[in-house]
């Protein structure tokens, strides 16, 4: 199983919009990464977010390109501060490949507890639209198969 745990795309500052939706640059940083992903494959059946507006933008971008059809579902638990615990334990149930788009520094948080067993131990830092992919190995564990943030897709090698 794969794991693909994405921070959200830049959002405009609360001062602009206090649903902080995602800029034009966000927009299309997720747009070109999801269609690196999908061109190389990369595939969802599960695609759920943390319910505020820029993981739920995030979220239709990437589900469009890597999970066509699929119902995206809001879920509690996801958002920035929220313990991470509780939600590593519910994938421990999980076998199909999904996409969980959250926030820092919840994500962070999670993929340190994934793969170190402690939240806190600072396994992966996310600039704004970037990927960590975890695979799920043989003792049910979970290790990081690759990270790709924005700022590495450059017009080039997005091709």
């Amino acid at each position: 199983m794969k794991l693909y745990l994405v921070r959200h795309g830049e959002a405009v500052p609360k001062t602009c919009d206090p649903e902080q939706p995602l800029s034009a640059r966000g927009v299309a940083d997720v747009e070109r990464l999801a269609g690196v992903l999908a061109r190389r494959g990369v595939r969802a059946v599960r695609v759920v977010h943390s319910g505020k507006t820029r993981a739920r933008e995030t979220a239709d971008i990437l589900a469009r390109a890597l999970a066509p059809g699929t119902e995206i579902a809001a879920r509690h638990g996801l958002a920035p501060n929220d313990p991470v615990e509780a939600f590593a334990a519910e994938i421990a149930d999980w076998s199909d490949d999904a996409v969980v788009v959250g926030h820092l520094p919840f994500m962070a948080g999670l993929v340190s507890r994934l793969v170190a067993g402690n939240e806190r131990a600072g396994v992966v830092d996310y600039a704004p639209g970037a990927v960590a992919c975890l695979e799920r190995v043989d003792d049910g564990g979970w290790t990081i198969a690759w990270m790709l943030e924005p700022a590495l897709l450059t017009d080039e090698g997005a091709t």
